[in-house]
């Protein structure tokens, strides 16, 4: 374990002193020493403040308790860094908090006339008006409590940077805190000696960081000590408010006489595939209907018995939803459809109807074409099912994951989509991008209210 560095508890890690007890307590978890020998106890004190390196917190057990103590000392320390209940501090430039468990800070060997590269994946970002080093490879902050750390940060962003131990300081600050500053960004992962692997060099920092942030279990998360409890409001109720009272009604289906003629989920599954080319003759307002009905409606309306989160009603659809909070809404683009005509409409999932937002006009031949563009230039889209997501829906409950749900949501859509499609024996395409800002100015939207999430292409089979 590195002595550059002064250590502490976490900013959430309680020694609470009870007799002959002592408890380390985490928003977590809880650790209780019965009878603590006066050197141990005397050391833990010490580590409320990060004043003490490694050494010399051993040395306090030593004088104390004996210098075997001192070794087991320095074992059962390690076991509290690995918890993440340990902060490792260069004073007065940057402290180190662990945000995983499983968490090791090693100081690499390296060369002192080696350049030094801040990583690709390092950024910097706010939090309690506080500069916070972070990067999806690491499994700490840094948080920057003197702006000659944000300096020293952005000599190491340099392109052409060539600061070495020995060329960085440049009368900034004392050399030796400049290198315990090195090596705790070193430890941290902040700077890589080593050049990237093929396997990481393909991920871009946008790619790999939302990956770390919805996959890993963070400590640095507000502890849930209540449970949250919904607001229901225009926002966020469990449909969306009518758009227009331009209202265009659906047939429903017979679902009996669909279950005696439809193919087998098997057939629908192995038959499935994506197709861009279309019959001369357009898909049906009755088609749109039925495929609308089976995918994406509204089952039942129902409110769970126990309800500790205040949910309120809750509704039933074809597709899964975590919390059957259902946050998707599906916009049809109509370029061409027999029965129904071209423009921007909303669906209504509870009353089954299509409500018009807007005619057709040069900026909705737009999101048409651009779907056209996105899908190798083919046949020009028919219907072009626009996915959007009611954030405030899901956020409450789902905090730190609620975005990558999101998607997994649009996962399960586009293959109940692609299913239905099958079975109707239409032309379905799912689509990997679209314009959310260009979506949000036509159907009047607050994208950080709702936004465009997925698109997908629907239209008739060519006979």
């Amino acid at each position: 374990m590195s002595d550059f560095f002064t250590l502490s508890f976490c900013p959430d890690i309680a020694l609470i002193a009870e007799g002959d007890q002592l408890t380390l307590r985490s928003p977590q978890n809880s650790l209780t020493l019965e009878n603590p020998q006066p050197g141990l106890r005397t050391a833990l004190e010490h580590l409320k403040h990060p004043t003490l390196t490694l050494s010399q917190l051993q040395a306090v057990v030593a004088q104390l308790d004996g210098v075997e103590a001192s070794f087991n000392f320095e074992s059962e320390l390690q076991k509290l860094i690995s918890l993440g209940w340990i902060c490792h501090s260069v004073l007065p430039l940057a402290t180190a908090i662990a945000i995983a468990e499983n968490y090791q800070l090693i100081v690499p060997d390296f060369d002192e006339e080696q350049p030094l590269i801040l990583s690709r994946f390092a950024f910097l970002r706010q939090e309690k008006q506080q500069f916070v080093l972070e990067s999806p490879l690491s499994k700490a902050k840094i948080i920057l409590l003197d702006w000659r750390a944000t300096a020293l940060i952005g000599k190491l962003a340099e392109v052409d940077s060539s600061f070495t131990l020995l060329t960085l300081a440049d009368g900034l600050i004392d050399a030796e805190i400049v290198r315990s500053f090195m090596q705790l960004l070193m430890a941290t992962g902040m700077i890589s000696l080593e050049p990237e692997s093929d396997a990481l060099s393909e991920w871009q920092f946008h790619n790999l960081l939302f990956h770390r942030q919805t996959r890993l279990q963070r400590l640095d998360e507000p502890p849930k000590t209540e449970l949250p409890q919904f607001k229901d409001d225009v926002r966020s109720h469990m449909v969306k408010p009518p758009m227009s009272n331009q209202v265009i009604s659906l047939e429903k289906p017979n679902l009996e006489a669909l279950a005696k003629t439809d193919i087998s989920l098997t057939q629908a599954i192995e038959e499935r595939q994506s197709i861009r080319e279309y019959d001369d003759q357009p898909i049906t307002l009755h088609q749109l209907g039925e495929f609308l009905y089976r995918c994406a409606r509204v089952k039942e309306v129902y409110t769970p018995e126990e309800d500790a989160m205040n949910v309120g009603e809750c509704t039933k659809r074809p597709y899964p939803s975590g919390g059957a909070l259902y946050e998707l809404e599906i916009y049809p683009v109509i370029n061409r459809c027999q029965g129904l005509n071209s423009g921007l409409y909303h669906y209504q999932p509870l009353s089954h109807t299509l409500h018009q937002i807007s005619d057709w006009h040069p900026e909705v031949e737009a999101l048409i074409f651009d779907a056209w563009k996105s899908t190798g230039q083919q046949d020009i889209p028919q219907v072009l099912l626009i996915v959007t997501a009611r954030f405030g829906r899901l956020f409450w409950k789902y905090h730190g994951i609620g975005y990558g749900l999101i998607l997994k949501h649009i996962g399960v859509l586009y293959q109940t989509f692609y299913l239905v499609a099958t079975a109707m024996k239409l032309a379905p395409t799912a689509i990997g991008g679209g314009s959310s800002e260009q979506f949000g100015k036509i159907a009047n939207l607050n994208e950080h209210e709702e936004s465009s999430v997925g698109e997908f292409m629907l239209g008739s089979l060519k006979q």
